[in-house]
This record gives structure tokens, C-alpha cells and sequence, in this order.
């Protein structure tokens, strides 16, 4: 078992507590439960019964109504048992989130199920950055083409947004989206009367953060930090004491914009010296002698290139690897982290470039937390975004399963 019932709130706020054998409690239990299955995938009645300290009955109880809530399923063990069976419990598939990632020149969406099931992606490509209305149209035409397989397999909870810029979470208002030109752009609330769904909306490094915490290479980390590279800039999501950082009204995570250089070019922020104004993925990508931008196509070019002995950008990623371990070691210094993951170009650069930037930060961090931090590449690959913006929706639905599912009209419509 990899997530115990104290450790279910990393499944996005779940309860932190061990389970109850109260009936007033019967919320909180299908919550510990459900979070289990969610964050483990299959776990049996007997895994589970001791990992909340619930009796077997009242598990059993739990798990039927999860059946029948659509959100779990029950099967026999497979392969030989010793003594009295115990049934396997695993997340539905016929409960899923629609997850939307617009960028600057295409829209991504998909279809998530709990447990992090990756069952579609769609890849809407666009030959200018999108205003937001037009991502809206691109969501309606993609789900309306999609909706009746989907509800007839089961029911839309919801929809998840990862965005690329600052998101208030209260409404889902892109406050400032600088790399798409969007200023107070109300995108939850147009895909919400659209679609006539729940909307969840954050900025696309939080819900990295947060699928690489549940899922990914920061699983079962009490204390993490993310940092994501992208053609957008760099963004980041923490994590502390065991659950995601999102500050008052959602802005935090700006890792893009911390000062690594204060005789550097000027950000789009207006500052000079940001994190992403210093480490950008164009400047690999022109030194690589590239055009696509995905991490495998870049990591393979990079390694050609260095091979050859190629000093100009030996030179480049020596540089990025200095300022970025910068950055790094400010973090590591305030934040004490027990793991740095890495996503986007910036994993490619901590592949390619071996052991330097562990060195960089090594040297830099003061003692004490640079021995407690481990840096590792980010896992999920391209379904990253689409898992951690899931999460945004799952979360609500893990913390009042039965409720969230009742304020749901058929087929998913929201109520209301």
C-alpha cells in the first residue's frame, strides 16, 4: 500500500484522520475510503479495514455504497487466496472529469477518471493564441462530441482547468494570463454555463504540483516542490506539512518570477532578472536547432548536440543550469523540501546536465536542508496537466462523495 489514511489528503483534501465506526461520521468514512482507492488504485476490503481502522462490516458498508454511488467497483480477488477471500475495491471508470489545458497554440483537453485514468486527450491545435471565448467554443464542440459515449458509459462530475497564468480559485477568474494577452478573463464561469458543469480552475504549475504529489514523482512526499517549464515560462507548486500551498485567493507558486539575476533581461512581468525570463525553453530549442517543443524531441537533440562538442550550447545550458540552481537553492533554504521535482524543459535540463545542478544547489543551500533534498524528474509525461487538473474536481468529490454526487442532475449536469 503506498497512501495510508492519514496521508489521504494529498488525494486533494481528504480527511487526515484515521476512520470512525460513528454513523454521524459515515461522511468523513466514505471520504477515507474513497481517497484510499483514488490515491492506491486497487486495494482489497482487508487492506483497506486496516489502513482506516474501521471494522470489516463497516468497510463493507462503505464500499457497497461507493458501488452504488458509481464511483467504485467490487471483484473477487485473481490468483490463490489463503483463507476467506477478501473483495478487491478499485476505482470506477464511468465517473470522469473534463480536464482543459489552452496554451499558446493549442487546446488540450481530456477525460480523467478517478484514480488518475487517462482514457482520452485531444489535441485542438490553433494557428494563433486563443482568447478565451474561443477556447470555450473549442471545450463545447470537443465534449459536445464526446458527451453521449461518455454518458452512456457513466457521467461528467465535472470540469478541471490548468491554466497558464495567475487563477483567483474562488471563481476561476484568470487574473492575468501574460502569455496569452488575457487580463480578468472569467473562463470557469463561460465553460460553466456552456457545459453546465462544475468548474474548477488553477494555474497550470499548481495542478502539475499537485498530480505529481498524488501520482507522480513527489508521491507520499510531505514537503515538495514543483517547478514546470513550459513554452509559457516556468511556474511552481508547493507543498507543506502534507498539503498543497495555494495562499489566500490561489496566487502562490510564482516560482517563474523569483530574482536569479539582477543584471538580467526584463520579464513580461516588468522585473528584471525573473526565473523564466533567464531559463527559457526558446533558447534551448534555437541552440538545439529544433522546432518542436516536446521534451523528448528536445532532450534527444540536446544530447546530439553536446555529443558533437557543440561549446555554444555547452555554454547556454551551463548558464540555465547556474541560474536555475539559484532558484533552487532559495527554496531548498526556506522551504526545507524533502524532494524538488522537475517538469518540461527544466527535467530535460537536469537530464542531460547529469550531476550539475544537484552539484549547483549542493554548493549553494546551506547545511541541513541541502542534505534533506532529493531533485528528480517529473513523472505522467504529456497526461500530467490533464491528471492535476482532474484533481481540482476529484478533490471536491473526495471530500463529500455521496453529497457531491447528489447535487449532481443525470448525466452530470450540475444542479443549480
Amino acid at each position: 500500500m503506498r497512501i495510508s489514511a492519514a496521508d489521504a489528503a494529498g488525494t486533494g483534501g481528504a480527511p487526515t484522520s484515521l476512520g470512525s465506526n460513528l454513523e454521524n461520521v459515515r461522511q468523513h468514512n466514505l471520504s477515507t475510503v474513497l481517497s484510499l482507492v483514488h490515491a492506491n488504485g486497487a486495494m482489497s476490503r482487508a487492506q483497506l479495514t486496516r489502513a482506516t481502522g474501521l471494522n470489516r462490516s463497516t468497510v463493507a458498508d462503505l464500499s457497497a455504497e461507493l458501488v452504488g454511488l458509481g464511483l467504485a467497483v467490487e471483484s473477487e480477488p485473481v490468483g490463490s487466496q489463503i483463507g476467506r477471500p477478501s473483495p478487491v475495491v478499485e476505482p470506477s471508470r464511468g465517473s470522469v472529469v473534463i480536464s482543459v489545458n489552452p496554451d499558446l497554440d493549442a487546446v488540450e483537453i481530456g477525460v480523467i477518471g478517478l484514480g488518475g485514468d487517462v482514457q482520452r486527450r485531444v489535441t485542438y491545435r490553433t494557428t494563433r493564441i486563443p482568447s478565451a471565448l474561443e477556447v470555450v467554443n473549442v471545450v463545447s464542440a470537443v465534449v459536445a462530441g464526446m458527451r453521449d459515449d461518455l454518458e452512456s458509459a457513466g457521467r461528467i462530475v465535472g470540469v478541471g482547468l490548468a491554466v497558464p497564468g495567475i487563477v483567483r480559485t474562488s471563481d476561476g477568474l484568470v487574473v492575468d494570463a501574460p502569455h496569452l494577452g488575457w487580463v480578468g478573463e472569467p473562463l470557469s464561469t463561460l465553460i460553466g454555463d456552456a457545459l453546465g458543469l462544475p468548474v474548477f480552475a488553477a494555474n497550470d504549475a499548481q495542478v502539475g504540483a499537485s498530480a505529481q504529489w498524488v501520482f507522480g514523482a513527489g508521491r507520499n512526499s510531505a514537503h515538495m516542490a514543483y517547478l514546470y517549464g513550459g513554452a509559457s515560462g516556468i511556474g511552481g507548486g508547493l507543498v507543506a506539512e502534507g498539503r498543497l500551498i495555494t495562499g489566500t485567493s490561489g496566487f502562490a507558486g510564482q516560482i517563474g518570477h523569483m530574482l536569479v539575476d539582477s543584471a538580467g533581461s526584463r520579464c513580461d512581468c516588468g522585473a528584471i532578472g525573473c526565473l523564466e525570463a533567464q531559463v527559457t525553453r526558446r533558447d534551448l530549442l534555437e541552440a538545439a536547432g529544433v522546432v518542436a517543443g516536446d521534451p523528448v524531441g528536445l532532450e534527444a537533440a540536446l544530447r546530439t548536440r553536446l555529443a558533437a562538442g557543440d561549446t555554444r550550447l555547452t555554454a547556454l545550458i551551463d548558464r540555465q543550469i547556474r541560474l536555475l540552481g539559484v532558484a533552487l537553492k532559495n527554496i531548498v533554504n526556506l522551504l526545507n523540501p524533502g524532494v524538488i521535482v522537475l517538469g518540461g524543459f527544466l527535467g530535460v535540463l537536469l537530464d542531460v546536465a547529469a550531476t550539475a545542478l544537484p552539484d549547483r544547489v549542493a554548493a549553494l543551500a546551506i547545511r541541513g536542508p541541502r542534505e534533506d533534498v532529493m531533485i528528480r524528474r517529473a513523472d505522467l509525461g504529456a497526461d500530467l496537466l490533464h491528471v492535476g487538473a482532474a484533481e481540482l474536481v476529484f478533490r471536491e468529490l473526495l471530500r463529500d462523495p455521496a453529497g457531491y454526487v447528489a447535487a449532481l442532475r443525470p448525466g452530470g449536469r450540475a444542479v443549480g
